[in-house]
């Protein structure tokens, strides 16, 4: 049930979708020149901030604000933990290949720590949101992908059913205390790294962090374009969403500080 509710609350966080209720009133409200002309000029004006620069950085700048790289360059840590998100399901499956979206830098980075020897072992946690028993499990990919770049496969480990970052948490707690580890280093996007973190201190872990994929904008203010553009859009809806995420996590007492 929460898993269905996140993706309605996820559809109307859509500043898009904002845009179109709006539309779509001042369509059903044409009668009252007046008032659909007022509902039509918000949805144009909220379609349009949402796609500036200038909006959307802002937006990915608080929500990256809290992401704090506490890695330790001289330490070998026992495992480093790599969360899932950074995988597209729906084409992998497709192509029959890894097919990655925005955020591959999660395995990217967690391979390169494995290669320069700073981490012991990789646990990847990541399952799927697709009940068929063929879908696409993140985890098991995303092995399969450090075997072909030389990974062995005894210093990977998985963990595949978890569906949201709270039972990234758990899933990972789990494995951890059966293997006894006691130097970790938790990976994932900068974005998603506060709310990641909150999760694993709920269950016991404080792993050290290392935040990727990092996407806010160094430009100044100055010289933003306040040309709308889809990319632009995109960003502030996956910043309000994880700003929304950290909410609902935090009433349910699935993070803390």
């Amino acid at each position: 049930m929460f898993l269905f509710l996140s993706k309605v609350l996820d559809l109307f966080l859509a500043p898009l979708t904002w845009a179109l209720l709006f539309l779509l009133a001042g369509a059903l409200l044409r009668r009252r020149v007046r008032v659909a002309r007022l509902l039509t000029a918000l949805g144009l004006l909220m379609l349009y901030a949402f796609s500036t620069e200038p909006v959307s950085s802002a937006l990915m700048r608080a929500t990256e604000a809290g992401a704090v790289s506490t890695f330790r360059p001289d330490v070998t840590y026992d495992a480093v933990i790599v969360l899932g998100g950074g995988l597209d399901p729906v084409a992998t499956e497709r192509s029959g290949r890894p097919e990655y979206n925005a955020a591959p830098e999660r395995l990217l980075r967690g391979f390169e720590l494995l290669l320069e020897g700073r981490a012991r072992r990789v646990l990847i946690s990541g399952g799927s949101l697709d009940p068929r028993p063929q879908a696409v499990v993140e985890a098991d990919v995303l092995s399969k992908q450090l075997q072909a770049w030389g990974i062995p496969s005894e210093r990977i480990f998985t963990e595949g059913r978890s569906r949201n970052t709270r039972e990234n948490a758990v899933g990972s707690e789990r494995i951890i205390r059966e293997q006894g580890w006691k130097t970790l280093l938790l990976v994932t996007s900068a974005a998603h790294m506060p709310r990641a973190a909150g999760c694993f201190a709920a269950v016991g872990l404080r792993p050290d962090t290392l935040p990727v994929d990092i996407r806010t904008s160094s430009t100044p203010l100055r010289r933003m374009s306040w040309l709308p553009r889809a990319g632009n859009l995109n960003q502030s809806t996956d910043a309000l969403r994880e700003l929304a995420g950290r909410v609902v996590y935090a009433r349910r007492g699935w993070t803390v500080r």
